[in-house]
């Protein structure tokens, strides 16, 4: 036991506790941000929605694809938008992100300029499924009340997350070494808000929301692995899940997604790896 203990193998300290309640089993809701990809060859969404499509574990797994419609080396390509409407046809649910070139900060978008870019967003997915989109993610987690009633105002309910690769814009070095330990990490912090039965339960079930980006090479070419992972970390924790453990159907998922919106700006949740003390720094 001693050697386990300074090898680091085993920490008392991270066992699950028992819960006192009965909550619901979890279900994986899966997002993926920044696409569609445009690179050519090897495509990584093309990946991600093979790998969604068949693999070990659930087969026709759907994802929203939290989209930036007019990216210059994504969305706003013709490839990027035959990918949207490739992604609707698989049974996928589109969402917002951004309708500009590039990734940028909805906070720090003049007034009319981000009324316009959610105005051409949605535009631009109600072109592609027929219905206008009702999900929106903010680019780099970033938003404030300004942005939050915006966002309201064009019908749109921002969704953040629990889990999340850490896998977005990525310079250099494009691998992962601690993917178990990182989803690990933010399963046990959600961990004691499923066991108090503080999270919703849709359809029977309650929402785990974690967040890929299907524009990262390496995200794509080891998503049956991810997927392997979030199975795993939920067994060591002791955290049930149900008999189908990712989302199969759009209604489903869509339901699932608007349970868990934020509603006002007040009471923020927890954000993903560093980005609490981020933001904070320019408040």
């Amino acid at each position: 036991m001693l050697a386990l203990l300074l090898a680091g193998f085993y920490n008392p300290s991270s066992a699950a506790d028992t819960c006192v309640g009965n909550p619901a089993p979890i279900r994986y809701l899966l997002t993926f941000d920044d696409g569609p990809s445009a690179v050519q060859p090897d495509n990584p969404t093309e990946t991600v929605l093979r790998t969604l499509s068949k693999n070990p574990y659930q087969s026709d797994i759907k994802a929203i694809f939290f989209t930036q419609t007019r990216a210059v080396n994504g969305g706003g390509t013709e490839y990027g938008r035959s990918l949207l409407k490739h992604e609707v046809e698989e049974g996928h649910l589109l969402a917002f992100h951004t309708a500009t070139p590039r990734h940028s900060n909805h906070r720090y978008l003049k007034e009319d300029e981000f009324n316009a870019s959610l105005a051409s967003g949605i535009a631009d997915l109600t072109g592609i499924t027929g219905i206008a989109p009702k999900l929106v993610r903010p680019p780099f987690w970033n938003y404030d009340a300004r942005t939050l009633d915006t966002y309201h105002s064009h019908g749109l309910q921002m969704l953040l997350t629990d889990l999340s690769a850490n896998d977005g814009i990525i310079y250099g070095i494009n691998f992962s070494l601690t993917k178990h330990r990182n989803m690990r990490k933010l399963l046990l912090a959600a961990r004691p808000h499923w066991c108090n039965n503080e999270m919703p339960v849709v359809d029977g079930v309650t929402p785990i929301v974690v967040t890929f980006h299907d524009i990262n090479s390496y995200t794509a070419s080891h998503l049956e692995e991810y997927l392997d992972i979030l199975l795993d970390v939920a067994k060591e924790l002791d955290i049930p899940t149900s008999e189908k453990p990712f989302y199969d159907n759009r209604e489903e998922l869509e339901r699932a997604a608007l349970a868990r919106v934020v509603k006002d700006a007040s009471n923020p949740p927890e954000l993903p790896g560093i980005w609490n003390w981020f933001w904070s720094l320019f408040r």
